[in-house]
């Protein structure tokens, strides 16, 4: 039998959280507390024996400590250069919550943001999903698919 595995990139949940108490449905970016920095949107790995959506829900707890609900899956990003630590694929979920978020975990610091006035220095690929989440609200069309 053979027992070989192969070697794949990292899997991530990353999530926009819309505040639905907060008028025009502002978003939470965090600000990275490790490397590569800048702000980003909450999310992180995947653990082994969870599901996406799960871990998607369970990063925004620990990052900006808001229970969230799912409302969409945006797309899905796979550029092998989107993470300079190594390949990660994330998936991108629209989410909604309400309250006061707090940094904890790997966000230093957070903020809200509408869209039109969005941070100079994002990380990884996210001005890019953000572009994407940006069409997704005025023509509620997913991500579209790169090759």
């Amino acid at each position: 039998m053979n027992n070989f595995r192969p070697v794949t990139p990292q899997i991530a949940a990353d999530i926009i959280i819309e505040l639905k108490d907060k008028p025009g449905r502002p978003i939470i970016l965090i600000e990275r507390k490790n490397p590569p920095y800048g702000w980003a949107l909450p999310g992180g790995f995947v653990d082994v024996g969870e599901r996406i959506e799960t871990a998607a829900i369970r990063e925004a707890k620990e990052e900006v400590c808001l229970d969230v609900t799912l409302l969409a899956l945006l797309g899905l990003y796979s550029d092998p250069a989107r993470d300079t630590r190594g390949h990660t694929v994330s998936a991108v979920y629209v989410a909604e919550a309400s309250g006061e978020p707090q940094a904890a975990d790997d966000a230093k610091n957070l903020a809200i943001f509408s869209l039109d006035d969005l941070p100079d220095t994002l990380a990884f690929d996210h001005a890019q999903i953000l572009e994407d989440y940006r069409n997704f609200r005025e023509k509620g069309q997913l991500a579209p698919l790169r090759m």
